[in-house]
């Protein structure tokens, strides 16, 4: 009995062992547990929080990517407006260059014109005092004359009415226009054909002028066969008021015109001078004249 009594104790003891022992076990695999699960929880709240994290990162980074595309745009626009004022620059240098090439030229021009001038200043001082002497000479042939003439005192032209010459709207002479031709011819010549001049006439004009009754272009035609009329007179080879010499050297520098009324005489009231205006005019060039005016024009319109 006692052995069995001590034998159920061990076991009870035994027992009680292994209860307490498993209890032990079960609370540690309880905290365990408690634990892991702690652990996951916290993880999960941190991967939580990092996937947000993460998630706004992206956004700023979307954010920052839309202003990089942004900015990469203001860029290339700037560029490329940049690239425009670049060419724009390119051009306006090419422009200046170009223009500062063409002033050259034309200073260059300028410089070689003046030097022509200058070289024909001579010139022009001769042709003036020719002129000059030509006039005075002119105006001492026809002054004291019974031939109504005038000289005009800055360009040497002689005028004379028309209807000493011919009949109204008429271009054949009259028999007094031929009386007054074979009168005032020789003593023209021998100023303007001088030895002292001849070798300056470069040409001798007959203008014809009319008034302004009927039209333009019957005018011109009047005037055109009045100044032909005075030329054929003066140098038909029967004319015997010249020399032989002096015929040849008038042809070679007579030509004639006609203005119809475009170069009326005016009044002294302004009002134009119908008699006045039915007129022949002789006119002389020299030598030389044309070119060295043609240059004063060109030199006044280059410094203008």
């Amino acid at each position: 009995m006692a052995n069995r009594g001590q034998r159920k104790r061990k076991l009870d003891e035994e027992t009680n062992y292994w209860l307490s022992y498993s209890d032990m076990m079960a609370g540690l695999l309880l905290c365990f547990v408690l634990v892991i699960a702690f652990t996951v929880l916290h993880s999960k709240i941190q991967y939580d929080l990092k996937q947000k994290e993460l998630l706004g990162k992206e956004k700023e980074l979307l954010v920052q990517s839309d202003e990089l595309d942004l900015e990469k745009e203001t860029v290339s626009s700037q560029q490329a407006l940049l690239d425009s004022q670049q060419k724009a620059l390119i051009a306006q240098e090419e422009k200046l260059a170009s223009q500062e090439d063409k002033l050259n030229q034309q200073s260059k021009l300028l410089g070689e014109l003046q030097a022509l001038m200058d070289s024909q200043q001579e010139k022009l001082d001769s042709i003036i005092g020719v002129r000059t002497e030509l006039i005075k000479a002119l105006k001492s042939e026809f002054n004291d004359s019974a031939l109504e003439v005038s000289v005009d005192e800055k360009t040497g032209a002689i005028s004379f009415n028309s209807n000493i010459l011919f009949e109204y709207n008429k271009a054949d002479l009259k028999s007094g226009g031929k009386e007054f031709l074979d009168e005032f011819l020789p003593r023209y010549v021998n100023v303007l054909l001088s030895s002292k001049y001849k070798d300056y006439i470069s040409e001798i004009i007959i203008q014809g002028h009319t008034d302004k009754s009927g039209t333009y272009l019957f005018n011109l035609e009047l005037s055109q066969k009045r100044a032909y009329s005075v030329a054929k007179y003066s140098l038909d080879e029967n004319n015997d008021n010249l020399s032989d010499a002096q015929l040849d050297a008038l042809r070679n520098v007579v030509s004639v015109g006609g203005s119809s009324y475009s170069d009326p005489v005016y009044d002294s009231n302004g009002e134009i001078d119908a008699d006045a205006s039915r007129r022949v005019e002789i006119l002389f060039r020299l030598k030389d004249e044309e070119m060295i005016t043609e240059m004063m024009e060109i030199l006044n319109s280059s410094q203008e």
